[in-house]
């Protein structure tokens, strides 16, 4: 879910889940002055109805964060490519929802784009693939369930994000400890200086239109779609850092970006012309 923040292995080894816990607390606080504002009115949900979704974000923030310190940041990015597949998988399986095969086929230059820009430094170890492996799994379900709950429960991102936050924010203040510094230098009750509080404060504001928007766009396209934006911001990172910075750029990552925009447009374009299907079937329709 976080996935904007800089992959920096070592600042996202040392504070990455009570930044979590901070970002998820101002969204809660956030939301609350909205529905204050009567930007939306909270439906009424019990807590069993939403805490899968709690505890899979947790799980999803643990397990990511453990494969970033347990492997290479190739590494780490390639395994992060197969949630898209294994999302087709889930909501094939669980919710018996059918992809096209033409659609299916866009996911092949995603991943091999994402390898070729990731390939030089992939370096497999048997615990790292673990963590990997149950990170994809959990961020996969976190994802669908993120869609599939709206749609359930009959409430829109807001409502959903209003009692899903504060939820996992409880449930990250316990998981702390076992990962993080809880008092002292660098811990969450630990000491402050300004310039921290307020560079937190600012990555949390950015943090709840973030969330906000990314459950917007599952609840009202898809986690596949979602996914599709999240390469999307990949390439256009890699993109940015050549033309604007100077990053120095390999032909293996030019080729890899290639083959994932390919991707992701063949996928935007299938996707419009099935749009375009359903809607002349809808007029058609006696």
């Amino acid at each position: 879910m976080f996935s904007w923040l800089s992959p920096n292995k070592t600042e996202c080894r040392g504070h990455i889940v009570h930044l979590t816990l901070v970002h998820f607390a101002i969204t809660w606080l956030g939301l609350y002055l909205c529905q204050a504002l009567g930007a939306f009115s909270p439906k009424s949900l019990q807590p069993a109805q939403v805490l899968p979704l709690a505890l899979s974000f947790c799980g999803f923030v643990v397990f990511t964060n453990l494969s970033l310190q347990s492997n290479t940041i190739g590494t780490y990015q390639l395994a992060k490519a197969m949630t898209t597949p294994v999302i087709v998988l889930i909501q094939s399986v669980a919710y018996g929802k059918t992809f096209p095969l033409r659609i299916k086929l866009t996911l092949v230059p995603i991943t091999l784009g994402v390898f070729l820009n990731s390939y030089y430094d992939v370096k497999f170890n048997v615990l790292g693939m673990a963590f990997a492996t149950l990170g994809v799994l959990v961020t996969s379900l976190y994802q669908v369930w993120v869609g599939a709950k709206q749609h359930e429960l009959q409430v829109n991102s807001m409502q959903l994000l209003y009692y899903q936050a504060p939820m996992s924010s409880a449930m990250l203040l316990f998981i702390i400890p076992f990962f993080e510094p809880v008092f002292g230098e660098g811990g969450i009750f630990g000491p402050w200086t300004l310039s921290a509080v307020i560079m937190v404060l600012l990555s949390g504001i950015i943090a709840f239109m973030v969330n906000l928007s990314i459950y917007w766009i599952i609840g009202n396209t898809s986690p596949v779609t979602y996914n599709m934006f999240g390469h999307f911001k990949f390439c256009i990172t890699l993109l940015g850092g050549c033309l604007l910075f100077k990053d120095p750029l390999s032909i293996n990552q030019g080729l890899g970006i290639l083959c994932t925009l390919f991707g992701i447009l063949a996928y935007t374009h299938f996707k419009l012309s099935e749009q375009e299907s359903n809607k002349s079937k809808l007029v058609q329709r006696p």
